[in-house]
């Protein structure tokens, strides 16, 4: 048996192989041999049947029984004599299998990318400062007001309006782009707050209960399907209900609802602690962010994708779960599953990347887990809870593979570390109307 390996690119890799005809030949007499004594055709007790009529019978059930024999006695054995890892299934595509031919058949292979990891010093990164702001304390107060609010429905008779709370069946379609009919049933939109396709919401406004009304909207640039942006789509809306928001008054009674709280003031307080802690942590992870970015920058390398794909998936289903809590689809967002793929496509391939170069900066730098720092994210994990963190600890000791990988998440925030410690940081105002 010949096997010849071609480097197709720095992840992926061709294995050909070509088996000679007689080996081709003992195979298939096995094969049909095994056929023949479970063979059951008409007129012959099972075993029996001659092998003319098992050949005439059973030629595809064969080329099919030896190709998989080949397969699994041929193509790992070459990935391990080759010392060649695959990080996903091989895809192999063959000649067809004949009587007294060789048989030939290639298998493209994804691997790791070979990482050297040669320059992660000096990476340049800005660091914004924070800074209190009492109107973004005042705008998170009207948004927890808006959340607390009271949804009235109203007579049938009352029209939309913006800040209305609606429910609504619809259809949806683009007049050429069958693949783009989808339906929605008690979907709810804030009318006015525009977080929908450009002018859907303002045509809902005047409804009344009970209505249905064709709505178009021209699908803009950057569409989740190429072939459809800038086409007018149609919504046909049938209205259901029509609610308004009663908002409570801030004061000490709104403050006290949130438990710990008696006035409105010791409110505000601790929503300055909270903010200064999530943008301090925000900042972090920014400049987190940007480190990786830079050592991507200064470390390119390909990326299988086959891990691109499974990135995706993750991010995918992530959104997708928000959004359902919210009681939207992508559809409402402008988006389908391939359009995500696509738009968010470089997104993940750099997040793959990133974490391959880390997992390269863990062994250049020997960079370990002791027990402290495992007790250290056992006790960030449990936040204060003295019970929570027995709980915690007994996990992590009973779950291997749990305890894995919070060890690589630890190794991973040292690698951050190690670049941050070496980076040139520069502190930044930060931008003007960010709350």
């Amino acid at each position: 048996m010949q096997v010849n390996v071609e480097d197709i690119s720095p992840v992926q890799k061709r294995l050909t192989f070509e088996i000679p005809a007689e080996q081709v030949d003992a195979e298939i007499e096995k094969v049909y041999a095994g056929i023949q004594k479970k063979a059951r055709l008409q007129g012959f007790r099972p075993g029996k049947a001659p092998m003319q009529l098992i050949k005439r019978t059973y030629a595809d059930t064969m080329r099919e029984e030896v190709m998989r024999r080949f397969f699994e006695k041929t193509l790992y054995k070459a990935l391990d004599d080759h010392k060649i890892e695959a990080v996903d299934a091989p895809t192999v595509t063959s000649d067809p299998l004949e009587p007294g031919a060789p048989f030939t058949y290639s298998a493209l292979v994804e691997v790791m990318p070979q990482i050297l990891l040669n320059d992660y010093s000096g990476l340049e990164i800005k660091r914004e400062s924070y800074a209190a702001n009492p109107d973004a304390i005042e705008g998170e107060l009207k948004r927890m007001q808006e959340n607390m609010a009271e949804l009235v429905p109203l007579d049938d008779g009352a029209t939309v309006e913006n800040g209305h709370i609606v429910t609504l069946d619809y259809t949806f379609s683009v007049e050429g782009l069958p693949s783009e009919d989808s339906s929605e049933e008690d979907a709810q939109v804030e009318v006015g707050a525009n977080r929908l396709l450009p002018g859907f919401e303002a045509q809902l406004v005047g409804l009344r209960a009970g209505e249905t009304r064709d709505i178009t909207v021209t699908l803009p640039e950057g569409y989740r399907n190429p072939e459809a942006a800038g086409k007018e789509g149609t919504f046909r809306v049938t209205l259901k209900e029509v609610k308004r928001k009663e908002l409570p008054g801030l004061d000490d009674e709104f403050a006290q609802q949130f438990g710990e709280y008696e006035t409105l003031e010791e409110l505000r307080t601790k929503m300055t602690e909270y903010r200064e802690k999530h943008e301090t942590d925000r900042i972090k992870a920014d400049v987190r962010e940007q480190a990786i970015k830079a050592l991507i920058a200064k470390n390119p390398l390909d990326v299988p994708e086959s891990m691109v794909k499974r990135q995706l998936d993750y991010m995918l289903d992530n959104l997708k779960n928000r959004l359902k809590s919210q009681r939207m689809s992508l559809e409402m967002m402008g988006l389908d599953e391939d359009g995500f793929r696509e738009r968010f496509r470089e997104d993940a391939a750099d997040k793959v990347r990133g974490g391959l170069l880390l997992m390269a900066l863990v062994e250049k730098e020997n960079i370990t887990v002791s027990d402290e720092d495992l007790e250290g994210r056992y006790e960030m994990i449990a936040a204060g809870n003295p019970d929570m963190l027995g709980r915690i600890r007994d996990y992590y000791s009973s779950n291997h593979q749990a305890r894995n990988a919070l060890m690589s998440e630890i190794k991973e925030d040292k690698a951050i570390s190690v670049l941050l410690e070496q980076a040139v940081i520069t502190d930044v105002l930060p931008e003007a109307g960010q709350e």
